[in-house]
């Protein structure tokens, strides 16, 4: 889940000397009032203003046109494309602009669920899932269990389960706090999130789907006596779906590092501050 390539935020254009944004270091003369030619204007000079004008009102004009143009009938799909006109051939919506369709109506157990069976679907869903299967949830068994058959079809499920409990062991748990049922000492608060950045198709059809999704993790333990704080990392988690029980399911997922931006300079929050934040700050249901 690249921010890089966005220059909306700090990146615009500023302005130099003599471009608006600063002095020209020119010196400005005031004139006296009235006619400062004595008497009638010179033609020459009124002609040039007025052709000017003119000009400037043409120029005028045009943007206008191109920009209604541009702002006209061609709505955008459902796919993200626009429609068009017989011969016509109109860009294509930005691939990394939202859709502004709203994912979902239902969850069960909690988890977004009644994708549409559509390429925003998959991808909505894909989204969703990364959230569901970097939570807390995975870390303790019974709810591991319960997310893998919410989330993978029937077979996939099956054949996770005791490669996922070995995962999970308690050598693993307790390197990260926990204890073997996964459960944060007292006084302690685990944190496991995966905030996703944006999704892309790798490929879609009728009834599968590959769907990749950028995102920004969390994990660690908040408290006083931790030795594993909270930290972050950037992950793309790669997703097979198919279309099954009227809903995307996964069968198949992986996992590589990045990409990950330059870190900034921010400082970093005490454990006191991470635990507040993880109790208030509740999570979202992602819309390609």
């Amino acid at each position: 889940m690249s921010l890089g390539d966005d220059q909306s935020y700090g990146d615009t254009a500023r302005g130099g000397a003599g471009d608006g944004y600063g002095g020209t270091g020119q010196t400005r003369t005031r004139l006296p009032d009235g006619d400062p030619y004595g008497g009638a204007r010179r033609g020459g000079r009124s002609s040039t203003r007025s052709l000017v004008t003119v000009v400037g009102v043409v120029v005028l004009l045009i943007a206008a046109i191109a920009f209604a143009n541009r702002g006209g009938d061609d709505s955008a799909s459902a796919d993200g494309t626009r429609s068009t006109g017989a011969g016509e051939n109109k860009p294509k919506t930005s691939t990394t602009a939202a859709s502004g369709t709203k994912p979902v109506e239902t969850k069960t157990d909690g988890i977004p669920s009644g994708f549409a069976d559509t390429s925003q679907g998959a991808q909505s869903a894909a989204a969703n899932y990364a959230v569901a299967l970097g939570s807390t949830g995975m870390f303790q068994q019974d709810s591991r269990h319960a997310l893998l058959d919410a989330l993978y079809t029937p077979a996939a499920a099956t054949r996770l389960r005791t490669p996922m409990d070995r995962a999970y062991s308690a050598d693993f748990l307790g390197k990260l706090g926990l204890d073997a049922e996964g459960k944060a000492p007292e006084g302690s608060t685990f944190v496991s999130r995966v905030v996703p950045v944006g999704t892309t198709v790798r490929s879609y059809a009728d009834t599968t789907a590959k769907v990749s999704v950028w995102y920004l993790g969390l994990i660690g333990m908040s408290g006083d006596t931790s030795t594993d704080p909270v930290t972050s990392t950037w992950k793309t988690w790669t997703f097979e779906l198919q279309w099954s029980s009227d809903d995307w399911k996964i069968t198949a997922d992986s996992q590589q590092d990045g990409p990950a931006p330059v870190p900034g300079d921010d400082r970093a929050a005490g454990s006191d501050e991470i635990s507040k934040a993880i109790e208030e700050y509740g999570g979202f249901t992602y819309a390609r």
